[in-house]
């Protein structure tokens, strides 16, 4: 009998982010053994979501704005986000005067991040009622201070500047999470998992098993986040317990009160055209276990 060659089945384009924030998914899809099923890119959230947008990804995180942006491309993944429900801890607004006298002020925008920067320049403008010079460059807190009298930091730096590592005394730290929970009461999101359109038509049992990689890694990093925040600390400079704090203070859900947040932030800011008002935020269907 002749023996045909197996035809191997592709491996899904996934992303993944490189901030600490994403570490826990990607030390459970190691230690559940999903990683072995994707080809994994790494990347900044920015990168990524213009990679999964233009069709180089798959499945991956996407930024909020981009999302809602690409809505008719994208399908989000239920139950797993990065967000926060009160401080983020990584997405911070640093500034040398309170956030009320910035108006007209240089206000140095991250490079790296547009959730993030949306949500500032709308807090600043709507709650604090500013409106800055902005400007964006690379994220360095340093440089940014340097031209600007404040500067928005996401990730590894917005960490840092939240633990008052900072280039100057007397610079003032404000959490962006914990500026919207007070505002509005309600989580925010500041990047969704999805998946194209396109990927999903013809391939709807493959991101199911990706889904479910997720959930269960995102599930196993958090019943062990002592044993991660270890281990994480061994490559970073922040000790242990402060990862630890961290990883449990982000909210890795998408759950009904997370797309109550998303609903919010849409009503405030679809006006600026970015997106229509009545952009839907579609779930994939289906069981996401099993």
């Amino acid at each position: 009998m002749t023996e045909f060659p197996r035809v191997a089945r592709s491996r899904p384009r996934v992303g993944h982010i490189q901030f600490l924030n994403c570490l826990p998914l990607y030390w459970g899809l190691v230690h559940t053994g999903s990683l072995l099923d994707l080809e994994l890119t790494r990347d900044t959230p920015e990168k990524l979501s213009d990679q999964l947008v233009n069709g180089d990804l798959d499945i991956g995180p996407v930024t909020l704005v981009e999302f809602l942006r690409n809505a008719d491309q994208l399908v989000a993944l239920p139950d797993i986000a990065v967000g926060c429900d009160g401080p983020v801890m990584s997405c911070e607004i640093v500034s040398r005067v309170p956030l009320d006298r910035l108006d007209g002020a240089k206000v140095a925008l991250g490079s790296t991040s547009r959730t993030s920067v949306r949500l500032a320049r709308l807090l600043l403008s709507e709650r604090f009622g500013v409106r800055p010079d902005y400007f964006t460059c690379e994220p360095d807190l340093e440089r940014m201070m340097s031209e600007a009298d404040a500067a928005v930091v996401i990730g590894d730096l917005g960490l840092r500047a939240y633990l008052r590592n900072l280039p100057e005394p007397g610079l003032e730290v404000h959490d962006l999470g914990e500026l919207w929970k007070e505002w509005t009461g309600l989580p925010f999101v500041m990047a969704v998992w999805a998946v194209r359109r396109d990927y999903l038509a013809r391939h709807p049992e493959t991101v199911r098993e990706v889904h479910r990689g997720f959930l269960s890694s995102r599930d196993l990093a958090l019943e062990e986040v002592a044993k991660v925040a270890e281990h994480a600390a061994r490559w970073e400079v922040f000790e242990p317990p402060v990862l630890e704090r961290y990883f449990t203070t982000l909210d890795f859900r998408l759950g009904g009160r997370q797309l109550q947040g998303v609903a919010e932030f849409v009503r405030r800011t679809a006006a600026a055209g970015d997106y229509p008002a009545d952009v839907r935020v579609d779930l994939l269907h289906g069981p996401g276990r099993g």
